[in-house]
C-alpha cells in the first residue's frame, strides 16, 4: 500500500498535478518532506508504524499545514481507520469531494490479528459514529464499517475485480471501479530491457529459486509456507523478504528444513525487490482471503515470473496459464503445489507469463484510469 501511494504520487506529478500526502509522524531520524504532512501520532508497536487519533489537535495541525498550500480540489482516502476518519472530516469541513480506494480485507485482517474480533469491530464502529457524526447505530460488522465511509464518498475504487465484486456483494458501495496498483514504468522498462538483451529472464539457476515476500504475520501465512517446504522435501533455494513478529519462530522452523536452503533477506528497497522478483523462478503467494489484489503476483508476472497461488481469487485477474494453484488451503495442498512447481521448473515446463502484457500493469496506465475517476468525482460534486 505504501508503494502504491508513492507510485501514484510520482506519476500524477509527472502529469503536472500537485499531490500532498497526509500521514502519521514518521518514526526515526529523517529529512522533512515538503509534500508530506505528518500529523501528531503515537507509536504502534516496536517497528516502523505509528497511528493517529483524529482529534481537535490533529485537525488543527492539518489545517495549519494546508494553510501554506494551494487550495485542495480532491481528497483521495487510502486507509480504513484513522486516515479515513481524518480524510472525511476534512472533506466535510471544506466541502471537498472524496475518492476512496479500499485496499484491505478489514474483516480478515481483524480476525487474524486481534483477540475478540467482534468486539474490536463494534468498538471501531462506535469510534467511527462518534467522530463522523453518523446517525443510527454504529457498525457491527467490518462491511458496515466500510460502508459508512463509502456513503460519504463520491467514488470508490478497489485494486482487483474480485475485491470490487465482494464490496458490491456486501453492500459497501456500487459500482466499485477497478483500478489496480501498478508497477513503476521507469524501473520496469530497464529490467525488461536488460532481460531481453541478456536473456536473464530465462536464466536457469543451479537450483530452482523461490521467493516469498510480505510481513511476518499470521494473515500472510509465512509459518504454513515453511511447514509446507519441510513437508514437501523440495530441493530449492528459497529467499524470504520482509520482517515482523514471527521472525524468531520462522527462523527456528527454517533451521530444521532440508534439503532446501532458506535465506532471510529482510526488508529491501522497492527497486531491489523488483529485481529479485525477476530473478526468481517462481513467487510464492500464501495468504488466503486477505489480499485485495496481491500486488507482488502482478509485479512478478509483468517481469516474467510465474507464481504459486494459495488464494484462488487472485487468479481471476491474471492470464490463465501463468500460475500454479494449490489444490487445497492447508499445508498439504501448499506442499503439493510447491513440489509440482519445482519439478516443472527443473523440466523447463509449467506456467508461462508470455501472454501477460507488462505495459498493462505500468503505473502510467493506472494513473490514466484514476484520473478518469477523479474527473467524475469532481464533476459529481460540481453538479450537486
Amino acid at each position: 500500500m505504501q508503494t502504491s501511494v508513492r507510485l501514484q504520487k510520482k506519476f500524477l506529478e509527472k502529469l503536472g498535478h500537485r499531490v500532498t500526502l497526509v500521514s502519521p509522524g514518521v518514526r526515526g531520524n529523517h529529512a522533512p518532506d515538503a509534500d508530506t504532512i505528518e500529523l501528531p501520532s503515537l507509536p504502534a508497536g516496536p517497528g516502523e508504524y505509528s497511528f493517529v487519533l483524529p482529534s481537535v489537535l490533529t485537525r488543527r495541525a492539518l489545517d495549519k499545514a494546508l494553510a501554506t498550500l494551494p487550495p485542495v480540489d480532491l481528497i483521495h482516502v487510502q486507509g480504513d481507520f484513522w486516515a479515513a476518519i481524518a480524510g472525511y472530516q476534512l472533506a466535510e469541513q471544506r466541502r471537498i469531494p472524496v475518492v476512496h480506494t479500499m485496499h484491505n480485507r478489514v474483516d480478515v485482517g481483524i480476525e487474524a490479528t486481534m483477540p475478540a474480533p467482534g468486539l474490536v469491530v463494534r468498538a471501531l464502529g462506535a469510534w467511527q459514529k462518534a467522530t463522523l457524526g453518523i446517525r443510527g447505530p454504529g457498525a457491527k460488522t467490518a462491511w458496515e464499517f466500510l460502508g459508512n465511509f463509502a456513503k460519504r464518498a463520491n467514488a470508490v475504487t478497489a485494486p482487483s475485480s474480485h475485491f470490487a465484486a465482494l464490496l458490491e456483494e456486501r453492500g459497501v458501495y456500487s459500482p466499485v471501479r477497478v483500478v489496480s496498483n501498478g508497477l513503476d514504468d521507469d524501473i520496469a522498462k530497464d529490467l525488461l530491457a536488460t532481460a531481453e538483451s541478456t536473456a536473464s529472464g530465462t536464466e536457469h539457476h543451479g537450483r530452482p529459486r523461490l521467493v516469498w515476500t510480505g510481513r511476518f504475520s499470521q494473515e500472510k501465512r509465512l509459518i504454513p509456507f515453511l511447514e509446507a517446504v519441510k513437508a514437501s522435501g523440495i530441493d530449492a533455494d528459497i529467499h524470504i523478504f520482509g520482517n515482523g513478529a514471527l521472525r524468531k519462530q520462522a527462523e527456528t522452523i527454517a533451521a530444521s528444513i532440508q534439503p532446501a536452503t532458506i535465506n532471510f533477506r529482510g526488508s529491501v528497497p522497492y527497486p531491489t525487490m523488483l529485481e529479485e522478483l525477476q530473478k526468481a523462478d517462481v513467487l510464492i503467494q500464501t495468504s488466503i482471503g486477505f489480499e485485495s489484489q496481491g500486488m507482488t503476483v502482478f509485479e512478478a508476472a509483468a517481469l516474467g515470473t510465474p507464481s504459486v497461488l494459495a488464494d484462488h481469487r487472485i487468479a481471476a485477474d491474471l492470464p490463465a496459464d501463468c500460475f500454479w494453484l494449490t489444490p487445497g488451503d492447508g499445508v498439504p495442498g501448499l506442499a503439493q503445489a510447491l513440489a509440482v512447481a519445482v519439478d516443472d521448473i527443473r523440466n523447463g515446463s509449467g506456467p508461462s507469463t508470455a501472454a501477460y502484457d507488462p505495459t498493462s500493469f505500468f503505473q502510467s496506465a493506472k494513473t490514466d484510469l484514476m484520473l478518469e475517476v477523479y474527473r467524475e468525482a469532481l464533476g459529481e460534486r460540481a453538479h450537486a
